[in-house]
């Protein structure tokens, strides 16, 4: 394709075959640098994940970066939001990163973040949460937090199918359903005041999620998949993605997993004590254990007991909500990654979980740890697995450092503050195992070490000061005695 505002550089496409990434040692990878804060953290972001690639293989393989424009940048150039140029870009590069959007004022697109989700089909969110030691949390044990979250990211409320109450559309709406389904529309309490939206939830959208989640438990070991749901409530919506689910994982993983309605099939047929047995020696076996959990319940055992969960799938609303509540527990959406894939066609695009936070654009402020660990996750999505991991042991090593930015400085007991751009320093400085030193920080040692010497310049003069005071004391003493 021909770009008419984007610059593509030297460099080779990602493609897809036979269901495998093919990366090359230059790949091509479109960003946006996001709105607000954006400028600042992928400026802070970019260092150090080419620093984590550069030290992983010793310039053998490089990241051909691509800007591509979106929110506020490409609305000030080109009086658009979203240009359809950037949508292709993704599209045809397969794997790309962003930063925070501004959400657009007015008509239009409601959200750009989720019409690149819908655009690109891209229908995993995915948001892996856990907690670096060091990091301030509201929660006794955020140790205990490691959970996976594959949220579907093209269905549910998020399709955006409402209307405003009095609106022309629901005035439509609500007539045709009152006359197709009477009974129903007498459940609303008060039809001519109320707005309406429509939640769909397919079986193949469904499907597909589960699909890849299961699969993500399956080579990365992990213990469990919950689907998270509220089918107690809505029985054909909610409740038909819990079923669909666990029909799903003994068809296509039986060999692999052992499911709650095996064992409620067994306990009917054989007593809760053989089902239990079976439960066991399934999970002694190394098989996953696929069960599902009310979304209310799971958002309160999150935070009393956060080990019982390890992959979970949910549909959109519920992902969001859980995200965020995790998310807070280790630190709070500012160190939050993710990523929105197809695992189908592979395209992706990973992101900041934040938003553009305008009051602290141009400051160099603000926590730089979402884009960089979301980078970190493109990197293992693309195979690099060394360079991703380096960029784990730098964020492990700047917060043991106590090295961070304001927002975790305030909290933190004997903190060193430092900028966005520090922080990606310090990073940088922990992946060799180096102790972070940033500009700042090499001030305010150069500040100390001048105290010091000042204070040592005081205490020699005041010492010798004093040394006749001493020695007029003693001869008092003499004359007094």
């Amino acid at each position: 394709m021909t770009y008419q505002h984007v610059r593509v550089p030297d460099g080779d496409k990602i493609a897809l075959a036979d269901g495998r990434l093919q990366v090359p040692d230059r790949p091509i990878v479109p960003f946006i640098e996001g709105d607000g804060t954006g400028p600042d953290i992928w400026r802070a972001a970019v260092r150090v994940m080419d620093a984590a690639v550069a030290m992983a293989y010793g310039g053998r393989r490089k990241i051909a970066w691509m800007e591509v424009f979106a929110g506020q940048k490409s609305k000030d150039r080109f009086d658009t939001w979203l240009p359809d140029e950037t949508v292709e870009a993704f599209r045809e590069f397969l794997v790309g990163i962003k930063g925070p959007l501004t959400t657009p004022i007015g008509g239009g697109i409601r959200s750009l973040n989720v019409a690149l989700r819908q655009l690109l089909d891209l229908y995993v969110c995915l948001r892996p949460v856990r907690w670096f030691k060091g990091v301030p949390s509201p929660v006794k044990h955020p140790e205990k937090v490691d959970i996976v979250i594959f949220r579907e990211n093209t269905e549910d409320i998020y399709t955006g199918i409402e209307f405003e109450a009095g609106s022309e559309g629901a005035e439509k709406f609500l007539k045709m359903f009152r006359e197709a389904f009477p009974k129903e529309f007498g459940k609303i309490r008060f039809p001519d005041t109320s707005g309406v939206g429509i939640k769909p939830v397919s079986r193949e959208g469904s499907e597909r999620l589960i699909r890849a989640a299961i699969k993500y438990a399956i080579d990365n070991h992990r213990k469990s998949v919950t689907f998270v749901h509220k089918g107690n409530i809505m029985k054909f919506t909610e409740g038909a993605f819990r079923n669909w689910g666990y029909t799903l994982a003994e068809h296509e993983f039986g060999d692999k997993v052992y499911t709650w309605d095996e064992w409620e099939r067994t306990k009917k047929a054989s007593g809760e004590e053989a089902a239990n047995a079976e439960q066991k020696a399934a999970l002694a076996s190394g098989k996953i254990l696929v069960k599902d959990a009310i979304a209310d319940i799971t958002l309160q055992q999150i935070l009393t007991r956060p080990d019982e969960f390890d992959v979970i799938a949910t549909m959109n609303l519920n992902g969001d909500y859980l995200s965020d509540a995790l998310a807070a527990q280790v630190g709070g959406i500012g160190i939050a990654p993710g990523g929105n894939i197809n695992y189908v066609t592979g395209h992706a695009v990973f992101e900041a979980t934040h938003g553009t936070a305008p009051k602290y654009a141009n400051l160099d402020k603000v926590n730089p740890g979402s884009v960089i660990l979301s980078g970190e996750m493109m990197l293992r999505y693309l195979g690099w697995t060394e360079a991703a991991d380096l960029i784990v042991k730098g964020m492990d090593g700047a917060i043991a450092a106590k090295t961070v930015t304001y927002d975790f400085a305030r909290l933190m007991e004997g903190a060193r503050e430092v900028k966005c751009s520090e922080f990606g320093e310090a990073v940088i400085g922990g992946m060799d195992g180096k102790p972070p030193v940033t500009p700042a920080l090499a001030l305010a040692r150069k500040r100390g070490a001048s105290v010091s010497r000042q204070s040592s310049v005081s205490s020699r003069k005041a010492t010798k000061k004093a040394a006749p005071k001493k020695a007029a004391k003693k001869k008092a003493g003499k004359r007094r005695k």
